[in-house]
């Protein structure tokens, strides 16, 4: 119980050196690519997989928009996986990390939005401004929604980190109360062990959850831009 609560967030290293590169790319291992004529049963659950994701993701887009169908694909098979392999014990969790968040929010964001003032910037200009808005309220709604396109990344990014942070944490607090549990009260320690079962089960839920959120929003803006 002495270990510290965020050991678990903190970038691992190796000789001084930060790995967080090599976790990053390590989910790229587990889509492999296949060059048989018949795939097996992996390679088929992955491409209906993907087929159903575009089908979802895809539905309501333009034609344009339907262009962005590999990054939206590799985005939630991406975020999906390491969220479910930072469920392993002695991982570490890139999705855990504001920055890391950030870095995938802020580009997709930014490229849906310049996309959509560049093709469509009148319907672009009038979300900043309702139809039927009164004279005096103009510099007041365009500021508000202003700040409000602007906050868009850094939502998308704290509801991933908070999200999945929470979980670790809650894990990792009622494990160590199992633990200390398991010699002062063996019934007690079994119903908290218990819950920690059940709340595995959920986390990986909201990791699948979450992946689907966070691309599905980044789906929806480009729908709004395109």
């Amino acid at each position: 119980m002495n270990e510290n609560l965020f050991a678990s967030f903190i970038t691992p290293t190796m000789m001084g050196l930060p790995i967080v590169v090599t976790i990053i790319m390590f989910p790229s291992i587990l889509f492999p690519s296949s060059e048989r004529l018949i795939n097996n049963r992996l390679h088929s659950f992955q491409h209906w997989l993907i087929k159903l994701i575009i089908k979802q993701m895809m539905l309501i887009h333009t034609p344009k928009g339907r262009t962005w169908a590999l990054m939206i694909v590799s985005l939630i098979m991406f975020i999906g996986s390491t969220n479910l392999l930072g469920l392993l014990p002695h991982t570490f969790t890139p999705t855990t990390q504001l920055s890391m968040n950030l870095s995938m929010a802020i580009p997709l964001w930014a490229g849906a939005v310049i996309l959509g003032f560049r093709h469509k910037l009148k319907n672009s200009l009038a979300h900043f401004l309702p139809q039927g808005t009164p004279i005096s309220l103009i510099p007041m709604l365009i500021i508000i929604e202003t700040i409000s396109l602007f906050i868009q990344p850094m939502a998308l990014a704290v509801r991933l980190t908070a999200n999945i942070t929470a979980g670790h944490l809650l894990m990792h607090l009622i494990g160590g109360a199992t633990l200390v549990l398991m010699d002062i009260s063996p019934p007690t320690a079994t119903i908290t062990f218990i819950i920690l079962l059940l709340l595995t089960m959920l986390e990986f839920a909201v990791a699948l959850i979450q992946a689907y959120v966070f691309t599905l929003l980044v789906s929806l803006y480009l729908h709004d831009n395109t």
